[in-house]
């Protein structure tokens, strides 16, 4: 399916995290899309390997999430969320509760998961203010990515994500990040060094400012944006302790590895370290519809909803669109899917293939630095030139006109295969890889 470019002006959209001149000079349109395909407007077939931007783990334009939203826009297509609200979004968080840890049993509806991380500051900070103790601290970390929205960028340790922006929230202190570059190529991607010592951070930060000063450590349990750092042994372990010990809440940003990207239903199943609250968004709804979500732990609901007097508001957030209808047809088709097709199996089925096949077809290229593994997810890191991102900027468009869909950050790209994807289509993502990875090397 072709596209006409030149009758059709690209300069009035103002595009997130792009190069927009060199975009609109050189375009890179996506016109179709379906199974683990993309169709560019040239013509031209593409197969993904981030899961368009690691929320589409079903495959794209799902006929079973397609029908279900056509569907809802015939039977109503808004509802006020304030003091009513549609039987979807009731059938979506009971859905989503029986995935969770054991009493964890409500879920709050954003429109995306930097809207989810913001709402989780405010529980945690609700929560605080129901209990009478005043916590002004949140703990994050180096390398982190929250998200864009203020309280999101305040957590976020990516440096370019923050450097420019600055009013935001006062009181965040950062863990080291879990990366350490004298290990590389590390099989199933955990180191096991330092993973206590880089968590006792916290509790040097408990012994400084008082642990009854910190509201809640945010962690991503495996680090996705920055470059997919996976958690060494025992930090999460730790984190939880310390965590335990002095009060704090412990929230995991799960929005790119909830649903499946470990090869189960979130992280706390894959570690059998659990959260106090967890952010998901992106495979919520198969990336079809914008939507998020924050659940939490009952006691933190029951708190919280406990502190207002009978027949008052008692948390006082929102959107316009939360629970919007559409998403919570899409969401609702989604968790039906994940059930009827074993999205969670078939993802931990490829994950040890996944990780040989990417280590024996790129681990031996001059370009390549490092590969990082966690779950259905890798970090393949190219050894920079002319400046950090530089390389991987480049190799991201080349990548598209060689037939491959991939996230980069920086140096890094991020491969996150669909759920299902087949071997032979692992290989034939490897392969794209490596192909402009040699047209680099041999032609600068």
């Amino acid at each position: 399916m072709a596209y006409d470019v030149a009758s059709n002006s690209l300069e009035a959209h103002w595009m997130p995290f792009s190069d927009n001149r060199g975009f609109k000079k050189d375009p890179r349109l996506i016109v179709k899309a379906e199974g683990v395909h993309l169709y560019d407007h040239r013509g031209g077939k593409l197969i993904d390997g981030s899961s368009g931007l690691f929320c589409s783990p079903a495959g794209h334009c799902h006929p079973k999430i397609a029908e279900a939203v056509a569907r809802q826009m015939t039977e109503y297509t808004y509802v006020m969320p304030f003091q009513s609200g549609h039987p979807g979004s009731f059938a979506l968080a009971e859905k989503i509760s029986r995935k969770l840890p054991e009493k964890m049993n409500h879920a709050f509806f954003t429109n995306s998961g930097s809207e989810a991380v913001d709402t989780a500051m405010k529980v945690v900070m609700a929560y605080w203010n129901a209990r009478g103790e005043t916590r002004p601290r949140f703990v994050s970390r180096e390398r982190a990515y929250h998200g864009v929205n203020i309280g999101g960028v305040s957590l976020s340790g990516m440096v370019k994500n923050r450097d420019i922006f600055h009013a935001t929230v006062p009181g965040v202190m950062m863990l080291r990040h879990t990366f350490d570059p004298s290990e590389s190529f590390i099989p199933g991607g955990r180191s096991q060094h330092n993973g206590v010592a880089l968590a006792d951070d916290l509790e040097r930060m408990a012994q400084t400012y008082g642990g009854t000063n910190i509201a809640a450590v945010f962690v991503e349990p495996v680090a996705g944006s920055t470059g997919v750092l996976p958690p060494p042994i025992g930090y999460l372990e730790r984190l939880r302790a310390i965590c335990d010990q002095y009060g704090i809440l412990l929230v995991y940003d799960e929005v790119i590895t909830g649903f499946g990207r470990l090869g189960t239903a979130f992280a706390a199943d894959k570690y059998g370290v659990e959260p106090d609250i967890i952010t998901m968004a992106k495979a919520l709804t198969n990336g079809s519809i914008p939507m998020g979500a924050v659940a939490c732990r009952d006691d933190i609901y029951e708190t919280v909803v406990g502190s207002s007097k009978p027949g008052l508001t008692e948390f006082f957030h929102g959107y316009t669109y939360s629970g919007h209808p559409a998403a919570c047809a899409a969401g609702n088709a989604m968790m039906d899917i994940i059930a009827e097709e074993g999205l969670y199996a078939r993802a931990d089925a490829l994950i040890a293939y996944f990780e040989s096949a990417l280590m024996d077809g790129l681990r031996d290229h001059a370009l390549i630095k490092d590969i990082r593994m966690a779950g259905l997810m890798a970090g393949v890191e190219v050894h920079p030139e002319g400046g950090p991102g530089i390389r991987g900027t480049e190799l991201q468009k080349r990548m598209f006109w060689d037939g491959l869909s991939v996230k980069f950050t920086g140096d890094s790209a991020i491969l996150a295969p669909q759920f299902i994807t087949t071997r032979a289509q692992i290989d034939e993502i490897i392969g794209r890889f490596r192909k402009t990875l040699d047209h680099m090397r041999d032609n600068g």
